[in-house]
C-alpha cells in the first residue's frame, strides 16, 4: 500500500463517518530540499468529517496529527490540511 492510501484509510478510520477525504501527494514539487532529499513525505489533506463539528481549527489538526502520529514520525516530511465540519463544508 502506497503511503498516500495508508493516509487515507488511518483518516477514514479516525473519523469515520467521513463525508470527503482526499489525500494529495505533494512530494514532487518538494524534491532536493533539506529534510526530502528524495523529494517524499510532503502530503495535503482535505478532511470533512462530523468529529469536527464544534472545534477549533487547532483542535482539528491536533486531532489529525494524532491519528497519524506515527507516519508523522517516519514517512511524512510535511503535512498541510484542510479540516472542515459537513455543515461548513455545504457551506463553502
Amino acid at each position: 500500500m502506497d503511503t498516500r492510501t495508508h493516509i487515507e484509510q488511518r483518516l477514514s478510520e479516525a473519523f469515520a463517518p467521513v463525508t470527503e477525504i482526499d489525500v494529495i501527494d505533494q512530494s514532487a514539487a518538494h524534491a532536493g530540499h533539506a529534510g526530502a532529499r528524495e523529494g517524499g513525505g510532503h502530503f495535503h489533506v482535505i478532511l470533512v468529517a462530523e468529529a469536527f463539528e464544534g472545534k477549533s481549527p487547532v483542535q482539528r489538526q491536533r486531532a489529525v496529527y494524532a491519528a497519524l502520529s506515527e507516519e508523522m514520525k517516519s514517512t511524512i516530511h510535511a503535512l498541510s490540511m484542510n479540516c472542515m465540519s459537513p455543515s461548513e463544508y455545504e457551506a463553502d
